[in-house]
C-alpha cells in the first residue's frame, strides 16, 4: 500500500526499497522483528562521503544541499498524505511558518502538540518530516502544529530557540494553557525540543504538560560513549561526515555545551516537565539517550528511558508501521494522555 523510500545517505543517495536484494553492510539481529530485519537488510550503504559538506556559514551551498533533500523526500511525505488524509494548514505563528495539521476526523479537544522537525538542523522542513507527525496526529487524535523553523545557516541556534518560543507564545494567545500543551520532536528536533523548554522555564514562561524526545540529538559535540562504540554500526549517520559540519552551522564551538544547545547539560533541578525518551541500540546517539534520562531523572522528573533492539535512528517515523515503530506510537500516546490529562476511553483512534 505504501512505497518504502531508505533514508540512506543523509544528502547523495535515496535508494528504492523495491524487490532488489542487497547485502546489507550492519548487523541484523534476530531479536527484532521478521519485518524490522528485512528492513535492516536493506540499508546497503553508509553515510561516509568524506567532505564535500559546506562550511559552516556558506549559507548558498547549504540551501543547495538543503533543496537537494527537500526534492528527494517528497515522494515518501506525499505518499503519507495520501494514506492519513489529514487536514493541513499552512500558516503563520507568532511570524513563523507552520503546519498545523489535524487528523482527518479531529474532534477539538482542547489539547494540541507541537512538533520540532529533525535534520541536524540544516536539512528538512515540515514539509519532508510528515513521517513525524501524520502517524501521531492519526493515533492520538491530537491536534500538532509542525514548525517550519529556519535552517541554519541562515539562522543560528539563538534566532531559531526564538522562533520556538514565539510559536509557543502565539499558541498562548490562542487560549490554550502549558496544561493542554505537549511538545516533541526528533533527532535535532528533539534537541531543540528539550532546549526551548529550557529556555521558556528560565525566562518565566512557564513550560508545557509533557516532553517526548524521539532519538533526540541533546549533545551536538561527539562525547559520549557511543559515539565510538557504535561508529559505523548506525545505518542513518555518522558524526564526522554529516553531523559535525551541520553542529557548527547550528552554534559556533563555545557554544557547544549551552544547555540550550545540548540539553545534557542542562539544570533539571530547576524543574522541568514529565519527559519520554526514545531510541534504538544500534544509534551512535544511544549515549546522548542515556545521559538525557540520568539528568533528568537525577532531578527526580518523571522520566522514561524507552529502548528499541537493534532499531536504528528514527525508526518509528522511517518505517512506521514496524512492529517495533507501533509499540513506540503507543507508548507515547500513553505518555501524553497520562501528562496532558486525556480520557483514552473517549478517544477512539486505529
Amino acid at each position: 500500500m505504501r512505497k518504502n523510500y531508505l533514508w540512506i545517505i543523509w544528502l547523495a543517495i535515496i535508494a528504492s526499497c523495491n524487490n532488489d536484494v542487497r547485502k546489507s553492510e550492519y548487523y541484523i539481529p534476530g531479536t527484532i522483528s521478521a519485518e524490522a530485519r528485512k528492513e535492516l537488510a536493506s540499508f546497503a550503504f553508509k553515510d561516509t562521503i568524506n567532505g564535500g559538506y559546506p562550511s559552516a556559514d556558506d549559507t548558498a551551498l547549504w540551501r543547495k544541499f538543503w533543496q537537494y533533500n527537500e526534492d528527494a523526500w517528497m515522494p515518501f511525505n506525499d505518499t503519507l498524505r495520501m494514506l492519513f488524509k489529514p487536514h493541513i494548514i499552512d500558516t503563520v505563528m507568532g511570524g513563523v511558518p507552520v503546519l498545523d495539521v489535524r487528523p482527518h476526523d479531529w474532534k477539538d479537544n482542547g489539547k494540541i502538540l507541537i512538533y520540532i522537525h529533525g535534520g541536524a538542523y540544516t536539512l528538512f522542513s515540515a514539509y519532508t518530516m510528515m513521517g513525524g507527525v501524520l502517524p501521531i496526529a492519526d493515533l492520538t487524535g491530537l491536534r500538532v502544529i509542525s514548525i517550519n523553523y529556519t535552517n541554519p545557516p541562515r539562522l543560528k541556534y539563538n534566532q531559531i530557540l526564538e522562533q520556538v518560543i514565539s510559536v509557543v507564545s502565539a499558541i498562548l494567545k490562542m487560549g490554550y494553557e502549558m496544561p493542554d500543551i505537549g511538545i516533541y520532536g526528533d533527532s535535532a528536533g528533539g534537541g531543540l525540543s528539550a532546549g526551548s523548554v529550557l529556555k521558556m522555564r528560565d525566562e518565566g514562561m512557564g513550560m508545557p504538560a509533557v516532553v517526548v524526545l524521539i532519538s533526540p540529538w541533546s549533545d551536538i559535540t561527539n562525547n559520549g560513549d557511543t559515539y565510538r562504540t557504535l561508529m559505523g554500526e548506525d545505518p542513518i549517520i555518522e558524526y564526522n561526515n554529516s553531523l559535525r559540519p551541520s553542529s557548527l552551522a547550528y552554534a559556533p564551538p563555545e557554544m557547544h555545551k549551552n544547555p540550550y544547545v545540548s540539553p545534557v547539560y542542562g539544570d533539571y533541578t530547576r524543574g522541568f516537565p514529565p519527559t519520554l525518551i526514545q531510541g534504538g541500540t544500534k544509534e551512535i546517539f544511544l549515549s546522548n539517550f542515556v545521559r538525557q534520562y540520568q539528568a533528568i531523572d537525577q532531578a527526580g522528573i518523571p522520566v522514561k528511558l524507552d529502548l528499541y533492539e537493534g532499531m536504528w535512528h528514527v525508526f518509528q517515523e522511517i518505517n512506521y508501521d514496524l512492529p517495533e515503530s507501533k509499540i513506540a506510537h503507543a507508548k507515547f500516546r500513553d505518555w501524553v494522555y497520562r501528562y496532558m490529562q486525556i480520557d483514552s476511553t473517549k478517544v477512539t483512534r486505529k
